[in-house]
Formats: structure tokens, C-alpha cells, sequence
């Protein structure tokens, strides 16, 4: 992946975990508010996986996601979900670009 690309995927990630972050601080998360964003997540990895990318801390965030829920903490477990779809989605935007970037370090 190029310099560019990679750049690319670290801003588009940390846009994603910073918005996560703040709107997680917001307000008490409940069981469903856990449910929809670990659902969210997990297509998300679902996507990744079809393009044959998905990544080992997306896993981690969806098992941490999932422990969080079933020890009571769902605001935890809300970030972790969170977390969890914007590396999924990061890995999403890395395959898609290398799909294409590979073209321009072809040697001609």
C-alpha cells in the first residue's frame, strides 16, 4: 500500500474512533444500544471478511464488545462495538484501496 493509501486508512480510522468516542460519552448506553452497534460491527467485519481482509483487532474489540455486555457494562461494551465497526471499516477502505494500488507499482 502506498504512503498515501495508508495515510488515508489511519485518518479515515481515527475520524470514525473519535466520533465513536464522543458519542459514546454521551448518554448511558442500554442492552439495545449494545445490540444495534455490535450488529453494526459485526456486518461491517462480515464485508471485510467477503474481501478478504478482515483483522485480528476487530476480533479482539468484538470479543471485548461481547464481554463487556455480558458483565453488565453496556456503555463499554457500546465503545467497544463502536470500535470494533471502525477498524472493520478501516479494513474495508485498506482492501479497497489496494485494490487498485497495486497498478501503480507495476513495474512497465
Amino acid at each position: 500500500m502506498s504512503m498515501i493509501g495508508k495515510a488515508n486508512v489511519l485518518k479515515s480510522l481515527g475520524i470514525v474512533l473519535l466520533i465513536a468516542a464522543s458519542t459514546s460519552a454521551l448518554a448511558a448506553s442500554s442492552e439495545a444500544d449494545f445490540k444495534t452497534a455490535y450488529a453494526s460491527a459485526e456486518a461491517a467485519n462480515k464485508q471485510a471478511g467477503s474481501l478478504r481482509n478482515q483483522w485480528t483487532t476487530t476480533t479482539a474489540a468484538l470479543a471485548a464488545a461481547k464481554k463487556a455486555a455480558e458483565a453488565g457494562d453496556f456503555d463499554q461494551a457500546v465503545t467497544s462495538s463502536k470500535e470494533a465497526e471502525a477498524l472493520a471499516k478501516a479494513s474495508i477502505v485498506q482492501a479497497t484501496s489496494e485494490k487498485e494500488a497495486w497498478k501503480a507499482i507495476e513495474i512497465r
